[in-house]
C-alpha cells in the first residue's frame, strides 16, 4: 500500500496559463465586445488617442491624391501633344571667354535643316517652327499672345483638334496666304464677350491683318494660348528670319525614339560639324523627367505623413499602457478566476487595433474629401485608386499591432496575486 502511494503522481499544481475553471479560451467575440466596452467607457480619451491616425492617414491620403491627380494632369497634356516627338531646339555655345549662351538663344537651326530630317529612318513628318510674341487686336479687344509659323503638317504632328473651322493648307504655306488659326484661349479672350464667330473675320496681329479660318479645342495646356499660320507668311509678313526657333520631328513608332534621336543628331552634327550648338529631345522624355518629380513630391509627402503615423502610434502605446496600469485589480481578478494569459493580450491588442482601424477609416474619410478640395481648385483631376486607400488602412492596423503589442504582452504577464493587491 505504501510502495502504490509512493508510486502514484502527485498531482501537479495549476500555472498561471493554467484554465483554472476547467473551460477554454474565451471566444473571439467575446474578447471584441469587451474591448469594445473598455474603449467605450472611456470615449473622450479614445477619441482623441484615435485623433493622431486621423491626422496622418488623412494626410497620407491627401498626398497620395494630389500627387496622382498631378501625374494624370502631366501625363493628359503631354499626351495632347503627341508621345512620338523629336524636337530639335537652338543649343548652348561656349565663347573664347568661357562663358555658355542659354539654350535657344543661338540661331543655328535652318529650313535645310528641318529639310534634311525628313530622309531620317522612321521619320513620318517635319514641321520647322518659327515663333514670337505678338499684340492680337480684334475691335476693342486686345491680347499678347504668341505666334507660331509653322508648315501644315503641324496640325497631324502637335495632334490639335478643329473646334471650328479648318487648318491652312499645303496651298496656303505655297502662297503665303495670311490666314490664322486661333488657340482655345485666344478665342475665348478676343470674342469671349461677343456673340461674334470668330471664323471669316479680320484679325490685326502687330501691323499686319491676318483671315481667320479656324479655331482649336482646347487641350488645357499653355498652348492654348497661341496663333498659327503658315510659316511662309510668318516670314513675310512678322519676321523674316531664315532662323527657326525649332523643328518637331514625327516617328511612326514611340520604340524607335532612342534610334531616331541618336540618328538625328548624327545628321545635325554633320551640317554643323557641332553638336554644341543644338540639342535633340524627346517628349517621352519631358514625361519620364515630370513622373520622377512627381514621384519624388509623393515621396517626400508620405514620409512626412508617416511621421505622424508613428507619432499616433507612440500615442496608441502611451493611452494602452496607461489603461494597463489603471485596471491592473480587474486584470488580477480576471487571471484569478480563469483567464488565460492570451486573452488578457488579445483583449488589449484588440483595442489597440481598434483605435487604429477606427482612426484611419475616419482619415481616409478626411483625407479624400481634402484631397478633392485641394484637386479641384489646382484644377487637376481626381484620381483615386484600390490601393491608395487600401495601404494606408493596412499600415494603421500594424501600427496598432506594433505599438499595442508591448502593452498588451505586459497586461498578460502580470502577476495575478500582486495584481489583486493592487488599489488601482
Amino acid at each position: 500500500m505504501d510502495t502504490q502511494n509512493s508510486t502514484r503522481q502527485r498531482p501537479v499544481a495549476p500555472t498561471l496559463d493554467a484554465d483554472l475553471t476547467g473551460r477554454r479560451n474565451m471566444p473571439a467575440g467575446t474578447i471584441f465586445r469587451s474591448a469594445l466596452r473598455a474603449l467605450s467607457a472611456n470615449k473622450l480619451r479614445s477619441s482623441l488617442t484615435m485623433l493622431g491616425m486621423i491626422i496622418g492617414v488623412g494626410a497620407v491620403i491627401a498626398a497620395v491624391t494630389l500627387t496622382q491627380g498631378v501625374s494624370t494632369n502631366i501625363n493628359q497634356r503631354f499626351a495632347s501633344l503627341g508621345t512620338n516627338i523629336v524636337y530639335v531646339i537652338p543649343g548652348a555655345t561656349q565663347s573664347s571667354t568661357g562663358i555658355h549662351t542659354a539654350l535657344g538663344a543661338v540661331s543655328s537651326l535652318t529650313l535645310a535643316d528641318a529639310s534634311a530630317l525628313t530622309g531620317v529612318a522612321h521619320v513620318t513628318a517635319t514641321s520647322p517652327i518659327i515663333s514670337t510674341t505678338v499684340q492680337a487686336v480684334y475691335s476693342n479687344q486686345n491680347k499678347t499672345t504668341t505666334m507660331f509659323g509653322v508648315y501644315p503638317i503641324y496640325q497631324s504632328i502637335a495632334n490639335w483638334q478643329m473646334a471650328e473651322g479648318t487648318w491652312f493648307s499645303d496651298e496656303d504655306e505655297a502662297t503665303a496666304r495670311p490666314v490664322a488659326v486661333l488657340g482655345a484661349a485666344v478665342v475665348q479672350n478676343l470674342f469671349g464677350s461677343s456673340t461674334v464667330d470668330p471664323l471669316g473675320q479680320m484679325l490685326r496681329v502687330n501691323t499686319q491683318v491676318l483671315h481667320i479660318v479656324g479655331t482649336l479645342q482646347a487641350k488645357g495646356t499653355p498652348a492654348d494660348d497661341s496663333i498659327f499660320m503658315p510659316l511662309s507668311a510668318f516670314q513675310q509678313r512678322l519676321q523674316n528670319t531664315p532662323y527657326l526657333s525649332q523643328i518637331n520631328v514625327q516617328i511612326d513608332d514611340i520604340n524607335n525614339i532612342d534610334q531616331v534621336e541618336q540618328d538625328i543628331t548624327t545628321v545635325m552634327t554633320k551640317r554643323h560639324n557641332t553638336d554644341q550648338d543644338f540639342r535633340v529631345f524627346a517628349s517621352s522624355q519631358i514625361i519620364q523627367n515630370a513622373q520622377a518629380n512627381s514621384s519624388t513630391l509623393t515621396g517626400l509627402l508620405i514620409g512626412i505623413a508617416a511621421v505622424s503615423l508613428t507619432v499616433g502610434g507612440i500615442g496608441i502605446m502611451n493611452i494602452m499602457l496607461v489603461s494597463v496600469t489603471e485596471r491592473t485589480r480587474e486584470i488580477g481578478i480576471r487571471m484569478a478566476i480563469g483567464a488565460h494569459r492570451s486573452d488578457i493580450r488579445n483583449q488589449f491588442l484588440i483595442e489597440a487595433l481598434i483605435l487604429s482601424i477606427v482612426g484611419g477609416i475616419v482619415g481616409i474619410v478626411i483625407g479624400l474629401f481634402g484631397g478633392y478640395e485641394i484637386v479641384q481648385v489646382a484644377q487637376m483631376p481626381f484620381v483615386i485608386s484600390a490601393s491608395s486607400i487600401l495601404l494606408p488602412v493596412g499600415v494603421a492596423a500594424t501600427i496598432g499591432i506594433i505599438f499595442g503589442l508591448y502593452p498588451a504582452v505586459s497586461a498578460s504577464h502580470l502577476d495575478p496575486i500582486v495584481a489583486l493587491r493592487t488599489q488601482v
